[in-house]
């Protein structure tokens, strides 16, 4: 998967977020170019969610700069609410409105004018295979609809960026590769895209690159493939004992010849971003 974007549509530099003495984000460096899909992975508590809110606009940074397509978000908010689109973890919907409502309500609050707005609706609905239930409330749709339909909220005005929080968090398999389908085809229709996701199979079928939080900082980033070659490509797991081993290698011959000289069960597998992950903090992902 190619993205073929070369201007930096976000770029970060020195971000840092502190809340007293507890430090969320700390000089955080990143560029984002077009065209991209970005996922920064990690547990709860790593700065990803804290990083969107600011450049989103929702949390001012303690310090350090954001530009989104060369805007300040801390200066220039007005030029920035029209670039970018968001998705929050949380449902914000107003539930007691149609799916047509809230879409309206928005492209209002956006001043669309009347006819371009009715058209827009139209269109994201049905891009969102929602047409059907454009008419009932909202309190009536499923968690995998409400995504869907706040996606479509998101991408009424036209933005070039749009920041998923934790798009997948709590549904079901199916209808999280729903999603990821909806997100593929957005992203190869021209929209940039940054996530974040504590789904390591997300990180790993989605984006071109990922950055690696932990404890408020950047510890890796670069492709799937880039990151799990900095570990070893091919994993040897070995049984027996109290704890699971974890020994990797560059290539499947080298796991092969090391297999054969343990005593007792072996795995041999290809290695993920988990397994980044923990070589990198000697932690878990979900921890």
């Amino acid at each position: 998967m190619k993205f073929l974007g070369v201007n930096k549509l976000i770029e970060i530099r020195q971000l840092t977020k502190q809340y007293g003495h507890i430090v969320a984000v700390s000089d955080l460096d990143l560029e984002i170019k077009e065209g991209e899909i970005f996922a920064l992975l990690g547990p709860n508590g790593a700065g990803k969610t804290t990083t969107i809110r600011m450049l989103t606009m929702l949390t001012k940074p303690t310090s350090g700069t954001a530009l989104i397509n060369g805007y300040d978000v801390t200066r220039e908010l007005d030029k920035v609410k029209k670039e970018i689109g968001v998705v929050p973890q949380h449902m914000n919907l107003d539930q007691e409105l149609t799916a047509w409502e809230n879409l309206e309500l928005h492209g209002r609050l956006y001043k669309i004018p009347a006819t371009e707005r009715r058209k827009r609706i139209e269109e994201l609905l049905q891009y969102v295979e929602l047409e059907d239930r454009a008419r009932e409330l909202v309190s009536r749709f499923s968690g995998g609809m409400k995504r869907r339909l706040m996606i479509a909220r998101a991408l009424m005005h036209w933005p070039k960026v749009l920041f998923l929080d934790e798009p997948t968090v709590g549904l079901d398999p199916q209808t999280r590769r729903k999603i990821w389908d909806l997100i593929r085809r957005m992203n190869s229709e021209g929209m940039t895209v940054l996530l974040t996701t504590h789904y390591i199979e997300e990180a790993e079928i989605l984006c071109h690159r990922v950055g690696i939080m932990d404890k408020g900082k950047l510890i890796a980033l670069g492709t799937p493939g880039e990151l799990k070659k900095r570990v070893g490509e091919v994993v040897v797991e070995t049984f027996g004992g109290k704890d699971t081993g974890y020994k990797f290698f560059a290539t499947r011959e080298e796991a092969l010849a090391y297999a054969s000289q343990v005593d007792g069960d072996v795995l041999i597998r290809e290695s993920n971003l988990e397994d980044v992950f923990v070589e990198l903090t000697g932690r878990k992902v979900v921890d």
